[in-house]
């Protein structure tokens, strides 16, 4: 049974990768392969981390055009974030 292994095993992998390259003992050839190794599986971990990035904060404008981080939910439910500057209550 193949599982999928989560994030954190993912990353766990990719500082195990780094610490063996970082001792010295590995041949070159080694070395090389699992710099590659290495290099593709923190690209694909960089990939999923803007992904979750992105489902959970949307930047909008608010009313009065400066930028403004909205969470992505909110947007969703049609959320406009107002500056309390320029709308006093």
């Amino acid at each position: 049974m193949d599982k999928k292994l989560s994030f954190e095993e993912r990353l766990a992998q990719v500082e195990a990768i780094a610490a063996q390259l970082e001792g010295g003992q590995l041949g070159l050839e080694e070395s090389m392969t699992k710099y590659e190794q290495g290099i593709h599986m923190l690209a694909a971990l960089e990939k999923e981390l803007g992904s979750a990035r992105q489902r959970l904060t949307m930047i909008q404008k608010d009313t009065s055009g400066k930028p403004a981080e909205v969470p992505a939910m909110e947007v969703e439910k049609g959320f406009v974030p107002i500056n309390s500057e320029d709308n006093p209550t």
